[in-house]
């Protein structure tokens, strides 16, 4: 017989092995409990298709009526691409919701729970709340801070550096590690870079050697507020995956119409939309790729946008990879923050995950004060 706890616990899961398909809608997975005894489970489809809930329903048919209807976020009570979850779970005659937390897109935000409560529905929320906010924050704060969720990612020697003296980055960590880089950049709908990283590594920023379902690639952002990056090699290899570049008016015509020519997508942050230190407006970057459907942007570098969003407290997650190797005091540091914040002012972050990688080590921290 399946407790709660334990039917919650297969949502979660059918919810995760979604969660490279249905950006930008959230990646949900429900289960439906008649006596004991699963009678339908589903997830969410990839974008235009079926919901959480209308899946396991339909799998359940008349074993619905008078069962329990696990989900890892509240049914939706909107109209979108597809019909309000709510009226469906009504519809079907389930008789009781566990649901392990609200629904943070405002068109929804309790009004799913309360549909289903005037119903005649009992609706309990809370049953894997933690596991769903952390499967889900992504979600949570595209829709709560209209922005893409950041995750830093860097890879470090153990005395904090991320090149050698000469420039030098590749690579610092073994192969284990960079195959799981990959596992995070098919997380992400988009992998940010700036210009000092693009023109020192030359990267692809493709999503290689990764198993199991794939959505689109992720979107390859460059940020090049002086046009400096030439528009060629394989991030402007349009047949590799989409480039979107972020520039200022100081870039040159000529360079903003080459990456077009390229067949890149140029957007111009004007000179109001400038930070402080004169690089492009980061929570700028970030709100204009959540309007393009991008829940979780990967920013792999350079020092200097990293810095800049841990300036801004624009860092969601960092994710360091830290390899076994020292550089010594010619190594270069990290962050990019000259001078940086004194220590008082620092962002901190908490320990959430750690695992091994041959003998490099994977670090992930995420802010003590939650996302902001």
């Amino acid at each position: 017989m399946k407790t709660d706890r334990e039917a919650m616990a297969r949502a979660l899961e059918l919810g995760r092995q979604v969660r490279r398909l249905t950006p930008p809608n959230p990646w949900v997975g429900s289960v439906v409990v008649r006596e004991g005894v699963v009678v339908g489970e589903g997830a969410t489809r990839p974008p235009g298709g079926a919901h959480a809930e209308i899946v396991a329903l339909a799998e359940a048919g008349e074993r619905a009526r008078g069962a329990t209807l696990f989900t890892t976020l509240e049914p939706c009570s909107h109209r979108g691409a597809t019909g309000p979850c709510a009226d469906a779970v009504i519809a079907a005659g389930i008789a009781r919701v566990v649901s392990a937390m609200e629904d943070s897109d405002p068109r929804v935000c309790g009004r799913g729970h309360a549909a289903l409560r005037a119903a005649g529905i009992a609706v309990d929320v809370g049953t894997g709340a933690e596991a769903s906010a952390d499967l889900l924050a992504p979600y949570v704060v595209h829709r709560r801070e209209s922005r893409s969720f950041a995750v830093l990612k860097v890879a470090t020697s153990l005395d904090g550096r991320v090149a050698a003296a000469d420039g030098e980055s590749r690579w610092i960590t073994g192969e284990a590690a960079r195959a799981d880089a990959h596992e995070r950049r098919a997380d992400a709908q988009a992998v940010v870079i700036g210009s000092g990283t693009a023109l020192a590594d030359q990267p692809a920023l493709t999503v290689r050697g990764v198993e199991g379902p794939l959505g689109a690639p992720p979107l390859r952002v460059l940020l090049d507020g002086r046009g400096r990056v030439p528009a060629t090699g394989p991030l402007f290899d349009r047949s590799l995956a989409p480039t979107l570049v972020f520039t200022s008016e100081r870039a040159p015509a000529a360079a903003r119409d080459a990456w077009e020519a390229a067949g890149a997508t140029v957007e111009v942050i004007d000179e109001a939309g400038l930070g402080a230190t004169g690089g492009i407006d980061l929570a700028e970057v970030l709100a204009r790729l959540a309007r393009r459907g991008v829940l979780q942007a990967l920013v792999e570098g350079g020092p200097t946008v990293h810095g800049g969003l841990l300036d801004a407290r624009l860092v969601d997650r960092v994710v360091a990879y830290v390899a076994p190797v020292l550089l010594g005091a010619g190594g270069r540091a990290g962050y990019g923050l000259d001078p940086g914040p004194p220590l008082a002012a620092a962002s901190r972050f908490r320990l959430a995950r750690v695992e091994r990688f041959g003998d490099d080590i994977c670090l992930e921290y995420e802010p003590i004060a939650g996302p902001r």
